[in-house]
């Protein structure tokens, strides 16, 4: 069992780079060593980090990071149809997402370079051109926080909903992810009308009768990489807001106000707005103070340009909710977990 570590930098392991210390580091790297740890009674606040990529720390952590690293992808079982692969929590989710498009593994093709952890998949059911991942997740492994217990979740159980599960809601903090079990195909449905999917292809050249998983994949990596900011070369942690959901009278008033409003149908008649047109028609679109601002491509990323804090980036995030609310009447929510200071959505 790796040893507690003291008053560890947490810089390179939150893709926002902001630099804050935790009291103490607890490495984990398997099951065992995850169920033994929890077993014990910890007296201190305790926060899981994964990837990194969907938190905000607004000042040093009192209490003890948990970093999970549980590493490897197995197969559970197979048939002519289709795969029922395990990968465990610690692994980085684009990698396990090529790693599947080798195989010729379909169904997470358009959640590729997607920034995170395996673990965090389910948690807030990453989602992105038309996919979620709760079309494809079977079963979730975890271990209860208090008491070391192992259960296992099927996914039902994980009760999905946009951007969410019952791991932020009634069980947030409960549960620590060692591995997630993926129902993948293969046979693949080709998913290709959402966003620029379509045109992206396109442009590479492929024609209908040359598309692949891999096809799909590609031209999603180039969307995104044209549009959102690496976190190696700049800090950020993705889409900081979640796109708003509202009844269809409320996008009823909006369209006739925005004939330009982007907008997708979602469940229960209602419709989701996009979060980032939104912010850039409020102006903040390339908006810089200091080290810290909004994308010049993308307003939906907030960036850390070199050595903002944590707490700037967060008041930002709350002059744009408020600025949002001002100008649209639409309350934005974020996307990404904020730590300190009493916040914690």
């Amino acid at each position: 069992m790796s040893p507690m570590e003291e008053g560890k930098e947490l810089k390179e392991l939150n893709t926002f780079g902001i630099s804050a210390k935790c009291r103490e580091f607890k490495r984990i790297s398997s099951l065992e060593e995850a169920m033994d740890f929890f077993k014990e009674s910890h007296a201190t606040p305790l926060l899981i980090l994964g990837g990194g990529s969907n938190i905000l720390l607004r000042n040093d952590y009192d209490g003890i990071v948990v970093w999970n690293d549980i590493k490897g992808i197995s197969i559970v079982e197979e048939d002519d149809a289709s795969v029922l692969i395990k990968a465990n929590a610690g692994e980085n989710w684009h990698q396990f997402v090529m790693h599947c498009i080798d195989h010729g593994f379909a169904g997470i093709e358009n959640l590729s370079l997607i920034p995170g952890k395996v673990g965090a998949s389910p948690m807030q059911n990453i989602g992105a051109y038309g996919v979620e991942v709760k079309e494809v997740i079977e079963a979730v492994e975890a271990v209860s926080i208090k008491g070391g217990e192992l259960r296992i979740f099927s996914n039902e159980e994980c009760e999905f909903d946009y951007r969410s599960s019952v791991f932020k809601t009634s069980l947030k903090g409960k549960f620590f992810i060692t591995s997630v079990s993926f129902r993948l195909q293969k046979k693949p449905t080709f998913k290709t009308s959402y966003g620029a999917i379509q045109d992206q292809l396109e442009i590479m050249g492929i024609a209908e009768t040359e598309l692949s998983i891999k096809a799909i994949s590609d031209a999603v990596i180039a969307i995104r990489s044209s549009k959102l900011p690496d976190p190696a070369k700049i800090g950020n942690s993705g889409s900081f807001f979640k796109n708003p959901i509202v009844s269809a009278e409320v996008y009823q008033i909006m369209q006739q106000k925005h004939s330009n409003i982007p907008a997708y149908e979602a469940k229960d008649g209602k419709f989701k707005l996009a979060a980032g047109w939104l912010i850039e028609q409020a102006g903040w679109k390339g908006y810089r103070e200091g080290d810290y601002g909004v994308h010049d491509k993308q307003a939906l990323v907030l960036v850390n340009h070199g050595k903002a804090s944590g707490e700037e980036i967060y008041q930002l995030s709350e002059k744009i909710i408020g600025s949002i609310q001002d100008k649209f009447g639409i309350t934005l929510e974020r996307e990404v977990n904020i730590i300190g200071s009493g916040e914690t959505n």
